[in-house]
């Protein structure tokens, strides 16, 4: 499944085309690392780094249970996703859903081993590995998907600078 913008605006207010979605959708699912902002129960913002994989249209990563980016999600998945790339710098804001099909969750671990060289099985509907971010702590992991409401593409350079664009989906 490829989602795609049902619309793209550009931001600027200048008579300019907006940003490609291949080179936007591009951009984040090369990037290495991204930063996830959640809410905790009082509002207050959450925001860790964390290494994910885009795949069918949604943004993967994953945390453990008792994480704080874990209880936040099970609570309420809103949230956004944000990288910097040459050029560009991208947020994805949507909710997030536990990944819990097996064979998406088969490709993700794949996904996962060839971006990162990082080797998570699945075991009982999350991921085992032999290691994990110093900070993770020990397995199980859970995947998670942020389905996009919005993603927006602001260029810091003269070529996508004036065509910094809103996609919403």
């Amino acid at each position: 499944m490829t989602t795609q913008p049902t619309h793209a605006e550009v931001l600027t207010g200048q008579d300019a085309e907006p940003i490609e979605w291949d080179e936007a959708q591009g951009r984040i699912a090369e990037a290495r690392f991204s930063w996830l902002a959640t809410a905790r129960p009082d509002g207050r913002p959450h925001v860790r780094p964390c290494l994910t994989i885009w795949m069918d249209g949604e943004l993967h990563s994953t945390t453990r249970a008792d994480a704080a980016k874990g209880r936040h999600l099970a609570a309420d998945g809103r949230c956004s996703m944000s990288v910097t790339t040459d050029g560009m710098d991208l947020v994805v804001e949507g909710t997030a859903s536990f990944v819990t099909d097996p064979d998406h969750l088969q490709r993700l671990a794949d996904a996962y081993r060839d971006k990162y060289g990082w080797p998570p099985v699945v075991v009982d509907g999350a991921f085992d590995a032999p290691y994990g971010a110093p900070t993770a702590g020990a397995p199980p992991y859970r995947p998670f998907a942020i389905a996009p409401d919005a993603v927006y593409a602001f260029g810091t350079d003269d070529a996508f600078g004036p065509r910094s664009t809103r996609f919403t989906f």
